[in-house]
């Protein structure tokens, strides 16, 4: 390999340095922002929010090396994927609670035919 050995792309590789930093590499380029909207599928939105909220979720952004709004998107997506199983979970248990009634029912049905006959 000329004399050099590949240096695996690794995440690691890439903090270290060992992939190197030199700025003759970097490249800039333009994006267009809703090109990538659309491919992360984003869509702007406009909400209020307290300013003291929106500080600590800056804050708290800082701090994990996020951008807030980054942070806030992370936030609302676990907490609608954490609804949406909770939901799930209280229909399918309701729906075995109401199966448990329907037996019940035919149990007291075929209970009440024995009785009678």
């Amino acid at each position: 390999m000329n004399g050099k050995d590949k240096i695996e792309s690794t995440a690691e590789a890439w903090e270290s340095g060992k992939l190197g930093r030199d700025e003759k590499f970097v490249e800039s380029i333009e994006i267009d922002e809703s090109e990538v909207d659309e491919a992360l599928e984003l869509q702007m939105i406009s909400i209020r929010l307290q300013k003291s909220l929106i500080d600590d979720f800056k804050l708290i952004g800082q701090i994990n090396g996020i951008g807030y709004q980054t942070l806030m998107r992370q936030i609302l997506k676990r907490f609608a994927d954490s609804e949406i199983k909770l939901l799930l979970r209280e229909c399918v248990l309701n729906q075995e609670e109401e199966k448990e009634r329907q037996r019940q029912i035919e149990e007291m049905k075929q209970q009440g035919k024995k009785k009678a006959g």
